[in-house]
């Protein structure tokens, strides 16, 4: 399978500094990283990004996820491997990530709730950042049908 074509983002080379910036301020956030990487992978999952789940698992091993929580990602509610803290990112990664599945508020005040009693604004402020960034991707890659594997180069 090939893309559509060339990521945008590398087509117009501005845009990856600005994506850069980004990354850099998440990771100034204080979120263990494997937080960072469940979150990225469950947003990715739900809007079938093939590229970005690909991606996701990767670097979700790198950052020591292990293969059991990898596996159980899209069955996190029932699956007795995450933590509180990680189960509440997983809920927030849900919740921005369906806005449109609600009538209402897009994240209801439980899962905020719940977020906000495991991390403290600045976490919250990477998270959020991570969520939208996944996002951001899975649209690109999506309509670009960027295959799983494909490298940027």
């Amino acid at each position: 399978m090939n893309a559509r074509m060339k990521n945008p983002a590398m087509v117009l080379p501005d845009a990856m500094k600005g994506i850069q910036n980004l990354f850099k301020a998440m990771h100034q956030g204080g979120v263990p990283q494997e937080i960072m990487e469940l979150v990225h992978l469950r947003a990715s999952q739900i809007n079938g990004c093939s590229a970005c789940v690909y991606g996701g698992v990767d670097s979700a091993k790198k950052a020591g996820v292990s293969d059991e929580r990898l596996h159980a990602v899209a069955a996190w509610r029932e699956a007795p491997f995450f933590t509180d803290a990680e189960r509440a990112a997983l809920a927030l990664a849900e919740a921005a990530t369906r806005i449109a599945d609600r009538t209402g508020q897009a994240v209801p005040d439980d899962v905020w709730d719940e977020a906000a009693d495991h991390f403290d604004e600045q976490q919250l402020a990477a998270i959020i950042l991570m969520i939208a960034t996944t996002n951001f991707f899975n649209r690109i890659n999506t309509t670009v049908q960027e295959p799983a594997g494909a490298t940027w180069a």
